[in-house]
C-alpha cells in the first residue's frame, strides 16, 4: 500500500506492477486513473509454456521470459513509458531479471 501511494500510473505512462509468487511471477500494466489492467501476463501464459517447460517457472530465467513478454504486448497497445511499482519486493533476483528484460525490449522506465 505505501508502494502505490507514491508510484501512480497514468493512461500515457502506466504502473508496471510485479506481483511474485514462490513458483510463479506476474506483470502488468495499469492505468490507475481509470482503475483498469491494460495488459498482463505471468508464467502461466499459454504463449510462453512452450519456453517455461525447460526453465521453470520460480527462476530468473522465467522472470527474464515475463519482463520480454509484457513489453511486447505493452508496445503492440502503444505503451512506451511506464512507471515500475516493484510492488514493495527488494530490487534483486527475480524482480530485477524481470524489469531488466522488459527495458530490453524496449519499454523506457
Amino acid at each position: 500500500m505505501r508502494v502505490r501511494k507514491k508510484v501512480s500510473g497514468t493512461p500515457e505512462r502506466p504502473r508496471l506492477n510485479v506481483f511474485r509468487s514462490s513458483k510463479h511471477i506476474y506483470a502488468q500494466l495499469i492505468d490507475d486513473v481509470a482503475g483498469r489492467t491494460l495488459v498482463a501476463t505471468s508464467t502461466l501464459d499459454p504463449a510462453l509454456r512452450d519456453q517455461l517447460a525447460e526453465t521453470g517457472t520460480g527462476n530468473k530465467a522465467a522472470a527474464s521470459l515475463v519482463g520480454k513478454r509484457i513489453a511486447e504486448l505493452a508496445l503492440e497497445k502503444g505503451y512506451k513509458k511506464v512507471v515500475f511499482d516493484r510492488g514493495g519486493y527488494p530490487y534483486h533476483g527475480r524482480v530485477q531479471a524481470l524489469a531488466e528484460a522488459a527495458r530490453e525490449a524496449g519499454l523506457d522506465f
